[in-house]
């Protein structure tokens, strides 16, 4: 079994993803009886966009002492959020002003995102990175779809190796929050890169696509594929008002809801493939039906929200109890797939 596990976009949103993670975890490691094991144990595959890239890559940051061990802790990895959330979604009275709140110029700057990313990751390459994932971006020069992919390094060279810092400012470029990136690759190739949430702010289906392209060509029956959403944006826009908008008035609503449409269709999509040949319970999508008091921005990370936002979390692992035991049943009962990639574990 082919063990799989996607996180949406959301922004300050990853918090709720992240707090039913941190519940896995706390299963994983009851049923495993050792206190360190870590969600890289458990899955073979990991798949992350946005606020989801940045939590995949903690999660498959290698430890100092041991480049086969998980660094951080889900718990740990929540913590860039609750501890930098307010500094990166920070914006002074002339930035606002100057940008019209996103509309003229980005809303937020990039320093205190890129600062954060130094400090979990410093240079780690992504071919560092514990196992298989994908973390998608668009290319806005060649006007395409760009994944990054761990295990590609392996079997194309220093072209498809960057530094995850960078992978993860990429993914997290998010059109009028945050200004495009410009990354380089290990063989000195220019990226200029924003968001993968404007075609992929779900990626669970592109994670099915690159597995099912592994050795053995694994079909939905091999795949247990778990996808965590963050919640979406609740609000909605009346008929009457959005009627008259020209491209000023829809700028950022029609972001949120190409984010949240996406995110929906590959769940539908997923949904449809897993039944059709019976194996609708290995496909497992986690996405909680309201925040709570939580604001549904992805950019509100006053500390009042930040702390609904993990109080929402909290609930939705516990509103989705039972489907984590059973998660958490399914990942420590299939054992870790070491051929996923052979090429590229020939290659390390």
């Amino acid at each position: 079994m082919k063990r799989i596990l996607s996180i949406d976009g959301g922004g300050i949103r990853g918090i709720v993803a992240g707090q039913v993670l941190i519940a896995l975890e706390q299963k994983l490691q009851a049923k495993s009886g050792n206190a360190e094991a870590r969600l890289a144990d458990f899955f073979d595959f990991f798949a992350g966009t946005s606020t989801g890239g940045i939590l995949t890559s903690i999660y498959l940051c290698p430890s100092a002492g041991d480049p086969k061990k998980a660094r951080f802790s889900a718990r740990e990895a929540v913590n860039l959020y609750i501890e930098n959330g307010g500094k990166i979604f920070s914006v002074s009275l002339r930035k606002r002003l100057q940008s019209g709140d996103g509309v003229l110029d980005e809303k937020y700057e990039v320093d205190e995102l890129n600062k954060a990313l130094q400090n979990y990751f410093g240079d780690l390459r992504l071919s560092e990175l514990l196992k298989p994932c994908i973390v998608p971006a668009y290319d806005i020069e060649k006007r395409r779809a760009h994944y990054f992919a761990q295990h590609n390094y392996q079997m194309k060279g220093d072209s498809h190796d960057f530094l995850v810092r960078d992978v993860c400012r990429a993914t997290s470029a998010a059109p009028t929050y945050f200004e495009a990136a410009l990354v380089k690759s290990f063989s000195n190739e220019l990226y200029p890169l924003i968001d993968g949430g404007v075609f992929a702010n779900n990626p669970a289906l592109s994670a099915y696509a690159e597995v099912r392209n592994a050795e053995g060509n694994p079909t939905a029956k091999d795949m247990f594929l778990v996808s965590l959403g963050t919640g979406s944006q609740n609000k909605s826009y009346p008929y009457e008002s959005a009627k008259n908008w020209g491209s000023a008035g829809w700028v950022r609503p029609i972001i949120d809801i190409m984010m949240d449409g996406a995110s929906e269709t590959t769940d539908y999509h997923l949904t449809r493939v897993f039944s059709a040949g019976g194996q609708s319970n290995q496909y497992v999508r986690i996405q909680p039906a309201d925040l709570g008091g939580a604001d549904s921005s992805i950019d509100d990370a006053s500390p009042a929200n930040i702390n609904a936002l993990v109080q929402a979390g909290t609930q939705t692992a516990q509103q989705f109890d039972a489907q984590l035991e059973r998660i958490a049943t399914v990942l420590y009962e299939n054992g870790p797939d070491p051929v996923l990639f052979p090429s590229a574990l020939a290659a390390r």
